[in-house]
């Protein structure tokens, strides 16, 4: 019997490694910028044709290359960042493994165009599916210059699956986001189908934050600083009002690295506790240096999760030190008088304060005021004398006023009896409404009346949420909540396959500022947004004017509203034209539908049923939970 294992060609080798390293256009740009980071570069430049689909590319004043190192950069496990086991432990770079180029060259067409400063010319270096096309020397400038084009070209099950352009763009800005964010003293610029979409000159941190997510979002941070033998904290958390339910700016940097760590976000959010509703989330910026050894960052591809040796520690240290922070910079509420339109209350001149010991003089004093109350005085009494209701409230002089004169007159022409001006209310004799209970027939003959019409059916709210209402089946509860998610749900889906919903237009635009990443997301959704009612305006730098919402939207903030459909657009999956009719319109519906509590007129309620029952899926939500139960004729009692 022959042998049967044997070694895989080094070219599906690096196809099968790729698989964890290049996932979609985004890994591309991630990779080649972290290299080009580690070239010491302080300009890197990102081209971008069909959101990478066609063309990244990647130019980068840093180092450069010689033409040998040039060549084996693209071999497996190439690197100049580490050469021996322990240097895992004292990492200063992005990269470490190798294999970031050899993956990118076997599953894309690369190019290469290196010079170092030493050099007169540089070199030339081209790639296909991990076989060397050309190498050459040429003119370039300082740096290296990288163009990856056709991604997955030799595996088209992998390039089946990429998803929209916006989705693939989106994805690629949330690193530059990233990257840019821990490196503030570095210059980036992002070019997408020609048109320049970010620009982001050198700067500190916080400007850099700004530039990203808008001065709007800098105007509510608060600074947090605090060094230790352990770690070094630094950056700025949120003021409480800046929480938000979803989609809050996140961000934590390890030695200038960008990492998930949801055991550190915990502890930011103890920081909040009482300050913040619970389902809410503080946005944050944080930076920890921490001494290499005492952290891995080689347990993940992506290298975005990193374990620390002092986790508790370190815990407690950003606990404390953004309860700190808070407090210093008063985002924490204190105990104080709310002291605006208080009185102006007169002080004693200086003349009137008593001199070593003496009184104070009786002719420049102010006198004390003084309250005559005559306590023989009673309104109700019938036989109250006449000198009593005019009688002056001084009393001394004996002098009667216009409004003491006034009540005299009302109080004479009073009832006797004070029972006669606040009679007790008499019980209604009028005949009781009929009930919902009044359908059933007596002594229960029949189940349920089968001959009742809709317009005879009763309605009865059962604490401000369910509508109770009998069904020829039995007696139907109805979570009004729910039904209305349902009914509103369906008359947006059809406003979006129609596109021709009425809108308001506001008489005062409100505008938004988003990041990049939620610029391009928003980008998808404008389509369906103005399908039903929206009307959004882009102002540039990722700003967009709300000029005009739909009806029936009113009372919600139009700029909050369009941030609250882009925040679940962002965390959900929205990638066909279905999924963003279906995601536009549920989340739309679930903000505008009637909420827990509200109490509705018998006409509204069965305006309501009427509605309900007119739906495709009357019984279920869009999300599967249900609207309504019916309790059969037999359980009521």
């Amino acid at each position: 019997m022959s042998d049967i294992i044997h070694i895989l060609p080094p070219a599906v080798a690096n196809q099968i490694a790729a698989g964890e390293v290049v996932q979609r256009p985004a890994s591309v740009v991630k990779e080649l910028v972290e290299n080009a980071l580690d070239a010491q570069a302080t300009l890197i430049q990102v081209v971008l044709e069909d959101a990478g689909k066609s063309t990244v590319q990647v130019i980068d004043d840093g180092r450069g290359m010689s033409p040998s190192d040039a060549l084996r950069a693209f071999e497996r496990h190439a690197t100049s960042k580490i050469a021996q086991a322990t240097d895992l432990f004292a990492l200063r770079t992005m990269g470490f493994r190798g294999e970031a180029l050899a993956s990118i060259a076997a599953v894309a067409e690369v190019t290469l165009r290196t010079r170092r400063e030493e050099d007169e010319l540089g070199t030339l270096i081209r790639f296909e599916g991990s076989h060397l096309t050309a190498q050459e020397a040429t003119a370039c400038p300082r740096g290296a210059n990288f163009t990856v084009r056709n991604l997955f070209f030799n595996i088209p099950a992998r390039r089946k699956f990429l998803k929209s352009n916006q989705t693939e763009l989106a994805n690629i800005l949330t690193e530059i986001e990233r990257v840019s964010l821990a490196n503030p003293d570095i210059a980036f610029t992002l070019h997408h189908q020609g048109n320049l979409m970010l620009d982001l000159p050198q700067g500190n941190f916080r400007g850099r934050i700004e530039a990203l997510f808008g001065k709007r979002v800098g105007s509510k941070l608060v600074p947090v600083e605090v060094e230790t033998p352990l770690v070094n904290v630094s950056g700025y958390v949120g003021m409480p009002e800046a929480a938000r339910k979803k989609n809050a700016r996140q961000f934590f940097f390890v030695n200038n690295r960008f990492m998930r760590h949801p055991y550190f976000a915990k502890a930011i959010l103890m920081a909040y506790e009482r300050l913040i509703p619970d389902a809410m989330q503080p946005p944050f910026f944080l930076r920890l240096e921490v001494d290499p050894a005492r952290i891995d960052v080689n347990i993940h591809p992506t290298k975005t999760e990193i374990k620390f040796e002092d986790e508790g520690a370190i815990f407690q240290i950003i606990l404390a030190a953004v309860r700190e922070a808070l407090g210093k910079y008063g985002a924490v509420p204190t105990l104080d008088f709310d002291t605006e339109n208080r009185p102006d209350l007169p002080a004693f001149p200086p003349s009137f304060l008593p001199q070593s010991g003496t009184a104070l003089s009786t002719q420049t004093a102010p006198a004390q005021p003084q309250i005559h109350v005559d306590p023989s005085f009673n309104p109700f009494a019938p036989a109250a004398s006449e000198a009593s209701r005019t009688s002056s409230p001084a009393g001394a002089e004996g002098h009667s006023t216009p409004a003491a004169a006034s009540f005299a007159s009302h109080a004479t022409a009073a009832p006797a009896h004070w029972e006669e001006l606040y009679p007790t209310p008499r019980t209604s004799t009028a005949a009781p409404q009929p009930t919902l209970y009044d359908a059933l027939p007596a002594a229960q003959q029949a189940p349920w009346n089968e001959s009742t019409t809709a317009g005879q059916k009763d309605f009865l709210q059962v604490q401000g949420r369910y509508i109770a209402t009998p069904l020829h089946s039995g007696l139907a509860l109805i979570d009004q909540h729910r039904a209305h998610i349902r009914i509103l749900y369906e008359q947006y889906r059809r406003q979006l396959s129609e596109r021709g919903a009425a809108s308001q237009r506001l008489l005062f635009p409100e505008t938004i500022q988003l990041s990049p990443s939620e610029a391009a997301t928003l980008e998808t959704l404008l389509p369906d947004l103005e399908a039903i009612g929206f009307d959004l305006s882009p102002l540039g730098g990722g700003t967009y004017s709300v000029l005009a919402h739909p009806l029936g939207t009113e009372g919600l903030p139009p700029a909050a509203l369009v941030q609250s459909l882009l925040d679940d657009a962002l965390t959900g999956q929205a990638d066909t034209p279905d999924a963003v009719h279906h995601h536009v319109a549920l989340n739309l519906a679930r903000r505008v539908a009637l909420p827990v509590g509200e109490v509705l007129s018998p006409a509204e309620m069965a305006n309501l049923v009427e509605n309900l029952f007119t739906c495709s899926t009357p019984n279920l939500t869009p999300d599967g939970h249900a609207t309504l139960c019916i309790v059969h004729p037999e359980e009521l009692f």
